[in-house]
């Protein structure tokens, strides 16, 4: 048996005690730190959602004046509630792997003992489902289906995160798509109408290309921990290709929809920042493992630009809800 077996063979050996272990000359934790738990929500990760909503928002035409008590709760709801939620589950499932590679996250260290950890997931799922069934049905239905993509995502039997394309599409359709329809419908109090959801659908299939750039940092441990990423399954620069051709190619059909809706202007920007990306693309391909951080930072930045454009611009038709 290799090493790398065998030091995860004694993880998960002692996974039920990872989050009892006290630290060096101190007594057993029994509770979380506070300061624990939010590193466990990960308030890092709560922009690209929120974000997503504030397009939807946009997208939806609808008049802030009168709503805009409700698209802050919304945003609070992408954020915070959801995306937090998700990190939990998600640092719960993946106690065992961390307790090799970071083991001074919140679970393996201790400082979230016992089974506290799977405890404030469901506890921030229910806070978050519960959240969204004040804001309306159609964002109930739509933070129902994050939460089981969520659980789904990191959880046994199904642990998507471990299955490639299915792990990518999930992450994608909640941080992107979902939270955009959620942002639009929050603000109308209704369903977003399709051209909403058309613009949803092609913003979070490109960021599945932006989850193959998050997975180059970490190529080399999921390899060694049998974890199916794209990078494991085509080679680093296939991958790459992959990663370009998935962002730039519903920007394109974004483009297309914004000329034949009437908004040329739009049209124009959002292509001004796509010739940006392919300028960098360019330079990312050439070494990929070198190169994806940068590329992740401003090449992911003109493709949420983009987003803001295109939801400005729908919002600006006639008609609410177009």
């Amino acid at each position: 048996m290799s090493d790398l077996a065998i030091r995860s063979a004694v993880a998960r050996e002692r996974a039920p005690d990872l989050g009892r272990r006290p630290a060096p000359n101190s007594a057993p934790r029994r509770y979380p730190q506070p300061v624990a738990i939010i590193q466990l929500l990960k308030p890092i990760t709560w922009f690209p959602p929120m974000w997503a909503f504030v397009c939807g928002v946009a997208s939806s035409g609808a008049a802030l004046e009168r709503s805009w008590p409700l698209a802050l709760a919304g945003a609070v709801l992408a954020g915070p509630a959801l995306c937090g939620a998700s990190q939990a589950i998600n640092d719960w499932f993946d106690r065992h792997v961390d307790a090799i590679n970071e083991p001074d996250r919140p679970i393996p260290s201790g400082r979230v003992p016992g089974r506290w950890g799977m405890a404030i997931a469901v506890l921030w799922s229910g806070l978050a489902l519960g959240l969204a069934i004040v804001l309306g049905p159609a964002v109930a239905a739509a933070a129902a289906l994050g939460l089981c993509l969520a659980w789904a995502y990191s959880a046994p039997p199904f642990r998507l995160k471990a299955q490639g394309w299915w792990g990518l599409a999930s992450v994608a359709l909640c941080y992107e798509g979902l939270a955009w329809f959620t942002g639009a419908a929050a603000t109308l109090h209704a369903m977003p109408g399709p051209r909403v959801i058309v613009l949803a659908g092609f913003y979070s299939f490109g960021a599945m290309g932006i989850m193959v750039l998050n997975d180059f940092k970490a190529i080399e441990g999921d390899r060694q921990m049998g974890v199916r990423t794209l990078q494991a399954e085509m080679g680093v620069e296939n991958a790459a290709w992959l990663a370009c051709v998935l962002m730039a190619a519903p920007q394109l059909d974004v483009i297309a929809l914004l000329a034949v809706w009437g908004r040329p202007a739009a049209a124009i920007a959002v292509t001004v920042a796509l010739a940006a990306q392919f300028v960098l693309m360019t330079h990312f391909i050439r070494d990929p493992m070198r190169r994806a951080v940068s590329f992740s930072g401003l090449g992911v930045a003109l493709y949420v630009v983009g987003m803001m454009i295109s939801g400005l611009a729908l919002g600006g038709l006639s008609g609410v809800g177009t």
